[in-house]
């Protein structure tokens, strides 16, 4: 049996309230009104393609170190860099074993998240091992545009193996069609879109009907026994509509999450995958369809050990942790879209000698402490000597992962001279639970709750971004549980 051994996703905290998009903007296209309803997940500053699939992946597999797959696909239309493997960069950052590890990013289409789960399950069929799908997307879009309404950030992940199943797959079916209901061309900032009710007619009711129909008749089951029905869209009565003319029940028909999340891009399929996992009983069949240039068909039925295998959070835990931001102007500055005075302090030359990232990727990347063979002292970051005055052993430290552990604040300083794209810049002495300590920046900081003593946790955030080459440096921030 082939199928999904473990799922996850994440959302980031913050959540940008459509209204305030709507007011904003009402003097010129008073239209958006009408998709004024609800929130989207918004990134911080620091957030991007790579720190959200990060999160997300924790949130399927773990964050303690464990088994690394054989195979690790991340799938976007949103990584920042065009000649760099993110799927790597994810891998150090989850101190994945990197020795004999297949990765791949997987772009270019809104159904690259299904295409690369479909190439998962053959890794698995093939007997090479479990796989693990990340789909990640952080999209930029024009300002007063039906995109900045409805589009979303988010991160989901899915495990596929042979052992310890979750959800079986019965069958699948891919239609390949150069159909463009939209595209980003290269150096673009933002997508262009065609007319939406062609769109609709050519695309979801024509292509995605007739692909879901063979899907059917190649598994050999009825449409009325589908129980949970996954057609990510931005047109929000697309899903039912299809349905109705397949012979889906409503009652099957998965909820978009556009007024609580926002439309995710190539994450939406494994976004919506995952929430309906948390629902489905064993038995339960759960069609997900991804679209773009084409069609992708997968049919999975939910097993008795469906129940028992749950994520961290998932994507009902991350839903309840938003927090409402009412601020179109931070949202517009986090994404570029306004040009700035960011001070003298922001024209600090941020070069990245990459020779020393390397050298030092085992704590930029992967956030790895030491720990003393002779006297178990842990210490951030790893050094030649023990820093345990009773013991300063020489060459004794082995690699000690610390990016699953908590910590508290010793110290704290929120900083306006120090630049930051959210100031006040929070910095201070973290010290972690069984040893280490290490000065490091604080993110998500909620200045009315925050205090020395507060607990956190390390993630994966963008430290710096040098505009001037086109570079970001990526390193751990310490979060809050709050």
């Amino acid at each position: 049996m082939v199928g999904i051994t473990a799922y996850g996703a994440y959302l980031p905290r913050l959540r940008l309230q459509k209204q305030v998009v709507a007011d904003a903007n009402a003097w010129f296209d008073s239209g958006l009104t009408a998709l004024a309803k609800g929130e989207k997940a918004m990134c911080n500053w620091d957030e991007d393609a790579v720190t959200m699939a990060t999160e997300a992946y924790a949130d399927c597999m773990g964050r303690a170190p464990g088994q690394t797959p054989a195979a690790f696909f991340l799938a976007s239309t949103s990584l920042p860099f065009a000649d760099r493997q993110h799927s790597v960069i994810v891998a150090e950052a989850l101190n994945l074993r990197t020795e004999d590890l297949r990765t791949m990013d997987v772009t270019s289409s809104q159904r690259a998240a299904t295409s690369a789960l479909l190439s998962a399950l053959d890794v698995a069929a093939a007997g090479h091992g479990d796989a693990v799908v990340v789909a990640s997307e952080h999209r930029h879009t024009k300002c007063a545009s039906r995109e900045e309404m409805l589009y979303g950030d988010g991160a989901a992940a899915v495990a596929v193996g042979k052992d310890n199943v979750v959800a079986e797959l019965v069958a699948s079916f891919t239609q390949a069609a150069d159909m463009i209901d939209h595209y980003r061309a290269e150096g673009a900032v933002a997508d262009y879109g065609w007319e939406e009710r062609w769109v609709r007619d050519v695309g979801y009711m024509g292509i995605l009907r007739r692909a879901v129909a063979s899907l059917l008749e190649k598994a050999g089951v009825e449409a009325a026994d589908i129980a949970h029905f996954i057609l990510p869209t931005d047109q929000g009565r697309v899903p039912g509509a299809v349905a109705k003319r397949l012979g889906i029940p409503d009652s099957a028909v998965a909820d978009n999450l556009l007024q609580s999340a926002g439309n995710a891009g190539a994450a939406q399929p494994l976004m919506l995958l995952a929430h309906r996992l948390e629902q489905a009983e064993p038995g339960d069949l759960i069609l997900l369809t991804g679209f773009g240039q084409g069609c992708d068909v997968l049919l999975f039925r939910a097993t008795d050990s469906i129940a028992g295998k749950k994520p961290e959070k998932g994507v009902s835990g991350h839903l309840a942790r938003g927090e409402a931001e009412t601020n179109y102007n931070k949202f517009q500055s986090f994404n570029d879209l306004l040009i700035k005075d960011l001070g003298k302090r922001a024209e600090t030359d941020k070069t990245a000698f990459l020779s020393a990232m390397y050298r030092n990727r085992g704590l930029v990347n992967s956030f790895i402490g030491g720990e003393c063979t002779v006297c178990h002292t842990v210490q951030m970051p790893k050094h030649n000597y023990c820093v345990n005055p009773e013991c300063g052993a020489y060459n004794s430290q082995e690699d000690h992962p610390m990016a699953g552990v908590k910590g508290h604040v010793a110290t704290w300083t929120a900083d306006r001279l120090t630049f930051d794209f959210n100031p006040p810049a929070y910095f201070g002495l973290v010290k972690f639970d069984g040893g280490g300590r290490i000065m490091m920046d604080m993110t998500e900081v909620n200045p009315e709750t925050f205090d020395t003593g507060a607990e956190v946790t390390v993630h994966f955030r963008i430290k710096q971004i040098d505009s001037q080459r086109g570079f970001r440096k990526y390193f751990w921030k310490a979060v809050p549980n709050q």
